[in-house]
């Protein structure tokens, strides 16, 4: 295997069959040693974390498989911390999708002139370009288009299959009793079809139980539970 991508908490192999695999390290994002899943820099190792990680994204991509959603996982090796997925090309350099359910976050301290705090959203969907320097600026429908990151059609596509994926990682989770609040998805094509990449874990997405956060090592123990 071949070593093409060094990343925060994942490293990224070449396979020989085409496909890439996917490894999850224990590295967490933070500050002073203290874990924050939003943070653009590693500040700390929790042993075990990246297989915790990996079985949740598995646990989900299981059953978006079953549900017949798009997406780039093959299949994974729990013990050696690995996941197997199909090439797929980014979205420009890297493009996050935040659909929220919530008023929340960032979206609350942008928009708290025209909305309470906690107020219910219909599956908001929003786009960010990934880019640390910049703070992820957000970015239009039109504005995709015309940078030529993708086109309105596959937006469109796009758009739709965050609000399904949405859909059912929510009503998975309040089968736990845990309501989702936001999550973030990455997404890229392979052969010319727009699939859902990267990770579904429990540090990309706010979720909430009798009124209270839960933070994500917390979350994920309540996901496999």
């Amino acid at each position: 295997m071949k070593k093409v991508y060094t990343g925060k908490t994942k490293d990224v192999f070449a396979l020989d069959n085409g496909n890439y695999q996917l490894l999850f390290k224990d590295d967490c994002t933070g500050t002073d040693g203290v874990f924050d899943p939003g943070a653009n820099t590693v500040g700390l190792q929790i042993e075990g974390i990246g297989r915790e990680n990996l079985k949740v994204s598995v646990y989900f991509f299981e059953i978006l498989k079953k549900a017949g959603i798009k997406t780039h996982y093959v299949g994974a090796d729990i013990e050696k911390a690995t996941m197997d997925v199909l090439p797929a090309k980014v979205f420009g350099h890297g493009l996050e999708v935040i659909c929220r359910y919530r008023a929340v976050g960032s979206f609350y301290r942008r928009y708290s002139d025209y909305i309470e705090e906690g107020a219910p959203l219909d599956a908001y969907v929003e786009t960010t370009f990934k880019n640390d320097d910049l703070g992820d600026p957000l970015v239009t429908p039109d504005g995709l288009a015309y940078l030529g990151v993708m086109t309105l059609e596959q937006y469109a596509e796009m758009k739709e299959m965050t609000q399904k994926i949405s859909g059912i990682v929510r009503d998975t989770l309040k089968e736990k009793g845990l309501d989702l609040y936001d999550i973030k998805f990455e997404f890229g094509y392979h052969d010319g079809q727009v699939i859902l990449i990267d990770e579904i874990a429990s540090g990309n997405m706010r979720v909430y139980k009798d009124g209270e956060i839960v933070e994500p090592v917390e979350l994920t123990k309540l996901i496999l539970a």
